[in-house]
């Protein structure tokens, strides 16, 4: 059984910083891609950033310049660097993940999300 354990969300004023974490735990033959999305009040789940591998971040425009993800592949864990934050990042945040459990099959998860505020 694989859980995506996520942490770090909280209340936040405007212009402020919060780093989320997100481990995965469980019988994990490896990881592909780990990503971060987040579902404001009332709106659809969004992507915000994913990282496969060792190649290049992604991220949506919306945060580009003020958010970093990071992996640390040894623990199994994807990182999200959120500077400047606004008012419209408020959102619960969603880490996922593509695991590969055995050497042909993959799965994909998701993190049970933790809430991000940000408020003066």
């Amino acid at each position: 059984q694989v859980q995506l354990v996520e942490s770090g969300g909280g209340l936040v004023q405007p212009g402020g910083s919060l780093r989320l974490s997100c481990a995965a735990s469980g019988s994990i033959f490896s990881i592909g891609a780990m990503s971060w999305y987040r579902q404001p009040p009332g709106q659809q789940r969004e992507l915000v950033a994913r990282l496969i591998g060792g190649g290049s971040p992604n991220y949506a425009d919306s945060v580009k310049g003020r958010f970093t993800i990071s992996r640390d592949n040894a623990k199994n864990t994807v990182y999200l660097q959120m500077n400047s934050l606004k008012p419209e990042d408020t959102a619960v945040y969603y880490c996922n993940a593509l695991i590969q459990l055995t050497t042909v099959r993959f799965e994909n998860y998701w993190g049970q999300g933790t809430q991000v505020t940000v408020s003066s």
